[in-house]
């Protein structure tokens, strides 16, 4: 009795069978996808780096219901001409008339200045050239940037006694995700011919090309259609677009590659040329290499889900991101590329080419030479790879500011200008709001001069007064302002150096002065991102465990071996090293800026880096599988390990480099954008991409499994009878007869 076909089988069966049908619905889909994923970019959302339920957040909560007001997030940088000062009586009108008119715009919900807040503010410079007008806009970042794109323009001014300039956080960040958008369009209008210069580079005929590129398309059109959807019920930030624009190409097009190699494999094998003999071409290329491609893509989305931990709206985007990216781009190789190969059949093989054994390939011989020397070849990569990663050692994390933007950008000129001229920044105050009467032998005041005597402190600004070194230094003009029922306030001005140094050390200094309340809760810009930091680091751990897990679980389930998943993760870790080490020592030490265009400011944002870990773990581990299935294949036919790491290699390095160049040119155009965080993700993803393909896959995997020898396929008993039951190979299965392969005329 003949075997019972797989689902993949009859999977191929169907599409090779009913090629039209599954050709027509997948242009529709395409379609509907283009349509429906051209609104994307206008319903995701700009986000900001917050963690909810922190006591920052909690903060400014209060400060919102009881207060009607908050962190300042928007400035109006004023700079006086002709060697004048703030304090000269037409500048002191101008300014106030200013000030009023900021304050009446709507949107603006609480706005300040020099002018309105007395001589001891924080909001004049030093050379007394400057002075400050900040505000605040309640709302989500969407909303709130949507506000300043049209109030920006309007208080962009020159005049006769002054000059006006917008900033602050959110100016900066709404300016961010205008560069982002910009680098999207530039990053499509480059990397889609130059990708397809690959293709036919790679196949060397037009079909194949376009059936490839057909398939990234298709995948990065489902995926910003899936985005807009999942919009209706959550937040999707705005660079999620370009993870879908680079992910959906890099990963259709790498699945495209895979399927398309093994057809043409399986169409080299068959003497025919008939439609019976391509219908099971077909089925052969989905039962076996369809199979690798579900399950590698299951290794991408495990690893992009896992960001789903964070309690974070920007991360969990990418999350989002990558699971839309991963099932469209493997449902597009394994159901409508497939009906496409029906159709086309031998016009995707190479004209007059004839494949070598594989025993004379060249990347056969190079496998026999390695293994046959593995620490000659082993430890100069090894040792190549661990001084590369070196500088991570020295990373440091810190809060994002207006250096993320091109030196020209406007809100960053206001911005450094401010840090240069300004004493201190209020717009990075930290926000105390306090609950219940002050209590015991230190009433309110001694608490406020505590405050100021925390190194960092430029001066605290209370109902009582200003001050500053533990003095009390003048009144406030609006005691008003810092009183709400049983609420009270005090605004905890930090100087440069402070801004500039350890933020987080900053904040837990202010937040361990001992306070005379009931309740004492630290808010504010720096107060918000050093919890956000906080919270990132406190789940890293799981994140990265779950992501190491669900990957050796894959890989046990491919090979029934223990030590290659082992093997496989340390060589991930080795990879990602290079990463990072490069990430410091270009973006934080600053080494290339000059070349790549940006500041480096002496740290790194830590969400980032993380964001890189999953996406790049993901895709190491998708080669690993690619070329692990091979090799398994080639293992268990011949059971001799040498032979099999060799054919495994010679047949899966070819589209492993071709889909690493490929991958890594599509993440390097980001390289030449504004914004410094997608310049870290194009050079980083890139060089992560290409250490893996040529220096991991095909020295050090192969050194190491000549090492290991047939220990390389040890387990446990229990382990083994689970695999049998449970395991997955690239092995064909039984085949359904070829008479109910075609389609009846």
């Amino acid at each position: 009795m003949p075997a019972t076909p797989s689902p993949l089988h009859r999977l191929g069966a169907f599409a090779a069978a009913r090629r039209r049908t599954v050709l027509i619905a997948g242009a529709v889909l395409f379609l509907l996808a283009a349509a429906f994923g051209a609104g994307a970019q206008a319903a995701l959302s700009l986000s900001r780096f917050e963690a909810p339920g922190s006591e920052s957040a909690t903060a400014e909560q209060i400060l919102h219901q009881q207060f009607k007001d908050g962190s300042p997030n928007y400035v109006l940088l004023v700079t006086t001409k002709d060697g004048g000062t703030v304090d000269d009586p037409e500048v002191v009108a101008e300014g106030r008339k200013l000030t009023e008119d900021l304050a009446g715009r709507e949107g603006v919900d609480t706005v300040g200045s020099y002018w309105s807040r007395g001589e001891h503010s924080a909001l004049v410079s030093e050379d007394r050239s400057q002075a400050l007008v900040v505000a605040w806009l309640q709302g989500t970042a969407t909303e709130v940037r949507s506000e300043l794109a049209t109030i920006t323009p309007d208080f962009t001014r020159d005049t006769k006694l002054l000059t006006v300039r917008p900033g602050g956080q959110d100016e900066v960040f709404r300016q961010v995700g205008e560069e982002t958008r910009r680098d999207f369009l530039r990053a499509e209008a480059v990397v889609i011919p130059a990708v397809l210069l690959l293709l036919l580079w790679v196949y060397r005929r037009w079909s194949a090309a376009a059936l490839t590129l057909g398939i990234g398309f298709f995948s990065v059109l489902a995926t910003l259609a899936m985005l807009r959807g999942v919009t209706a019920f959550t937040e999707v930030s705005t660079f999620a677009a370009n993870l879908a624009l680079v992910l959906g190409l890099g990963l259709g097009l790498d699945y495209s590659l895979f399927i398309i190699s093994r057809f043409r494999e399986e169409m080299t094998a068959t003497p025919g040329g008939s439609d019976a003999d391509r219908h099971a071409a077909v089925v052969r290329t989905v039962a076996s290499a369809g199979r690798t491609v579900l399950f590698s893509g299951f290794t991408v989305a495990a690893s992009l889900a896992a960001l789903f931990l964070f309690p974070f709206p920007f991360l969990q985007s990418f999350a989002w991101a990558g699971i839309a990216v991963v099932g469209s781009a493997a449902f597009g190789a394994v159901v409508l590329l497939p009906a496409a190969l029906a159709a086309v059949g031998r016009r995707t093989l190479r004209p007059g080419r004839t494949d070598p054994a594989v025993e004379t390939g060249r990347w056969y011989r190079n496998t026999l030479r390695v293994m046959r020397r593995p620490l000659l070849y082993g430890l100069p990569v090894l040792i190549a790879l661990l001084a590369l990663g070196a500088p991570f050692l020295g990373a440091r994390f810190g809060l994002p500011d207006e250096r993320v933007l091109p030196a020209s950008a406007s809100s960053r000129v206001v911005q450094e200008e401010i840090r240069t001229g300004f004493a201190a920044e209020e717009t990075d105050a930290l926000q105390i709001v306090t609950t219940g009467e002050a209590t015991g032998n230190a009433p309110g005041p001694d608490y406020a001069e505590r405050l100021s005597r925390v190194p960092g402190v430029f001066q605290v600004d209370t109902g009582s007064g200003t001050y500053r070194d533990g003095d009390r230094v003048g009144a406030t003009t609006d005691p008003g302002r810092f009183e709400a029922g049983e609420h009270t306030r005090l605004t905890v001005v930090p100087d440069q150096e402070a801004l500039a140094g350890d933020m987080a050390r900053f904040v837990e200094r202010v937040r361990a002065v001992d306070a005379p309340y009931t309740e004492v809760r630290v808010g504010g810009f720096p107060a918000a991102m050093t919890d956000f930091r906080g919270e990132l680091l406190d789940r890293l751990p799981y994140v990265v465990a779950l992501i190491l897990l669900v990957t050796f679980v894959i890989l046990f389930l491919m090979t029934g071996s223990l030590l290659i998943p082992a093997k496989a993760t340390i060589a991930n870790v080795l990879s990602l090293s290079v990463m990072f080490g490069v990430l410091v020592w270009v973006f934080q030490d600053g080494n290339l800026s000059g070349l790549l265009g940006f500041t480096a400011s002496g740290r790194m944002e830590p969400s980032i880096p993380i964001l890189m870990f999953c996406i790049a773990y993901g895709l190491s581990m998708d080669y690993e599988v690619f070329i692990m299935a091979r090799i398994k294949e080639a293992y268990d036919r011949t059971g001799d390990n040498t032979s099999a790491v060799a054919e495994g290699i010679q047949r899966s390095a070819p589209l492993v480099t071709s889909a690493a160049a490929i991958l890594a040119l599509t993440f390097a155009t980001y390289a030449t954008g504004g914004v410094v965080f997608l310049k870290e993700l194009g050079i980083g993803m890139a060089l992560a991409v290409l250490v893996d393909a040529l220096l991991i896959r095909t020295l050090l995997v192969p050194a190491f499994m000549g090492l290991a020898g047939k220990a390389n396929w040890w387990a446990p008993a229990p382990l083994r009878r689970l695999h049998a039951r449970y395991g997955i190979s690239e092995a064909p299965a039984a085949e359904p007869p070829r008479q109910d392969l075609i389609e009846a005329k």
